[in-house]
């Protein structure tokens, strides 16, 4: 069990942040155990050719059975921009000594494979990362991406509307809140408490696990938790809508009706019909300027909801 202890300030200060570098080390889970990732079976099937060359060795080194990461492959992503260049450029700067112990941290010593000079051990993760990057993640990023991104924004909009705890209480059955004390219920059964005392306390949506989870050592405040959305992301969702809207909208714009009964952006849109961005905002701008839907600005991102004309359409025509 971990506790972070917040104070009001702290509550007041959670943020949010994207770590390509985490994905990618937590994607080595799925690669080596599909069967406890079902949800991402769809990325498993498509890089299965693209992942003949890797050094698997290297990256064996960086899981142990119980799927756990070393904590220099989960840094503290600054905001939801980070980019991978960046947190690699930090990961070939990890001191000798923070490598070495949080190896050990998860196995329990240091891996043969990364067994000598840390700095050589360093570049081989490096590199052996990178190849994994562009040649399984990077051709699927933006889709990834997206559904990382519209987890943030619904973590965001539960906030406006209930609150820090509600919104920290969602994230998984392995997090709870209550009264400044956030708990994760981890799989070690060692007993850490940590007030945050200023130093922030950031929340990491990844598309690579099941339940919520934090550094193995004593890293900076940080919950990684499963982006809602995932089960989509492989699959194309089908538009369902009543035959007489469809007759005068068109079943593209008919269906995007159908479903903004809850806000979403156009990249989620895009993501859930297996179509590009470009041409859902197309759509997306004829049914607002008809009044069928309203749209508010949330932090970078547009978000779109079926007006009162709207659903007395799709009201009308299904009766």
């Amino acid at each position: 069990m971990l506790r972070y202890l917040l104070t009001e300030d702290d509550v007041g200060a959670v943020r949010f942040g994207i770590s390509p570098l985490c994905e990618l080390g937590l994607s080595i889970r799925a690669i080596a155990d599909p069967s406890r990732f079902p949800l991402q079976l769809g990325w498993v099937r498509r890089t299965e050719a693209a992942r003949a060359n890797l050094d698997h060795e290297a990256l064996a080194g960086l899981i142990d059975d119980r799927g756990w990461t070393p904590d220099f492959l989960n840094p503290r992503p600054d905001s939801p921009l980070t980019r991978l260049d960046d947190e690699l450029v930090g990961l070939r700067a990890t001191p000798d000594d923070v490598f070495r112990a949080d190896l050990v941290a998860v196995h329990g010593a240091v891996p043969d494979v990364f067994a000598g000079s840390p700095r050589r051990a360093l570049r081989r993760i490096a590199a052996s990362l990178e190849q994994l990057w562009e040649t399984c993640i990077e051709p699927y990023w933006p889709r990834m991406r997206t559904v990382l991104e519209a987890d943030i924004v619904f973590r965001g909009r539960v906030i406006a509307q209930s609150g820090v705890g509600e919104m920290l209480n969602s994230l998984s059955p392995r997090v709870s809140y209550e009264r400044g004390v956030v708990e994760v219920r981890l799989s070690d059964p060692a007993e850490r408490t940590r007030p945050v005392d200023g130093a922030g306390l950031t929340l990491v949506p990844t598309l690579f696990t099941r339940r919520g989870s934090a550094p193995v050592g004593d890293g900076p405040p940080m919950i990684v938790y499963p982006a809602r959305g995932q089960g989509a992301l492989w699959e194309v969702e089908r538009l369902v809508h009543p035959e007489a809207v469809a007759a005068v909208l068109g079943e593209t714009r008919a269906g995007l009706l159908g479903i903004l009964g809850e806000p979403a952006s156009s990249t989620e849109l895009a993501v859930r019909l297996g179509v590009t961005t470009s041409a859902v905002n197309q759509h997306l701008r004829v049914l607002r300027d008809a009044g069928l839907l309203t749209s508010a600005r949330y932090g970078s991102s547009v978000l779109y909801l079926r007006s009162e004309l709207g659903t007395s359409l799709l009201g009308g025509a299904a009766g």
